[in-house]
């Protein structure tokens, strides 16, 4: 009981705090024009899972690589392959991939999308400088203005000497918590636009199911 009404507290702090903070838009912006300038990019991250109340806490290894508006994230258990138009989710162990219709303008938050998903929708704040893996960081939160919206907020870790993206975390309404982290960054890789294509030729014996 203490832990639900501690994260209701929570919930009510960041949406009453929540406004249109200068200070926190001259990081985002400077952020974004960061990441828009890279043609393409790959990251190792680290994502943990956590929700204090139903004491779950998970953590997983994967790779993320973007380039525009596509990106192709790879995790121990799934693939996730999105090229804009279509996503594919592959479960190796299933040996299926769900396809479905991409909704660009949905308010779905997606890798490629992190680095200026503040700048529609969004209200901004932010908080203290705080030191995260040995790397001092603006924290900075973003409430979405709908309130039906899946996440209530998101806790984005903004390096203070280069705006690079650090860490970010989503809090949904049932207490669970997405943290997602970059521990290696590769501004350099170059990718062909048929990387972010799922080719069931290339995986024999997987089902593919259409969802649109």
């Amino acid at each position: 009981m203490k832990n639900l009404l501690s994260f209701a507290l929570t919930c009510l702090t960041s949406l009453a705090l929540a406004q249109y903070d200068p200070k926190a838009l001259e990081t985002l912006d400077a952020m974004s024009k960061k990441y828009q300038a890279i043609p393409s990019f790959e990251a190792n991250i680290s994502y943990m899972l956590t929700n204090d109340v139903e004491k779950i806490s998970e953590e997983f290894k994967g790779k993320i690589t973007v380039k525009g508006n596509k990106f192709r994230l790879v995790l121990p258990e799934q693939e996730v392959i999105n090229n804009g138009m279509y996503v594919w989710t592959y479960l190796p162990e299933a040996k299926e991939v769900n396809v479905d219709k991409a909704e660009n303008d949905s308010d779905e938050i997606n890798p490629s999308r992190i680095y200026d998903i503040y700048k529609k929708g969004f209200k901004y704040l932010y908080l203290a400088d705080k030191t995260e893996g040995g790397v001092v960081c603006e924290e900075i939160d973003l409430v979405p203005e709908n309130k039906n919206a899946q996440y209530f907020k998101i806790k984005m870790m903004i390096n203070k000497k280069d705006k690079s993206i650090q860490s970010w975390t989503m809090f949904d309404k049932s207490g669970n918590r997405f943290k997602y982290t970059i521990t290696k960054f590769n501004p350099g890789v170059k990718v062909d636009d048929a990387f972010f294509t799922f080719d069931p030729k290339k995986y024999p014996g997987v089902e593919v199911i259409e969802l649109y």
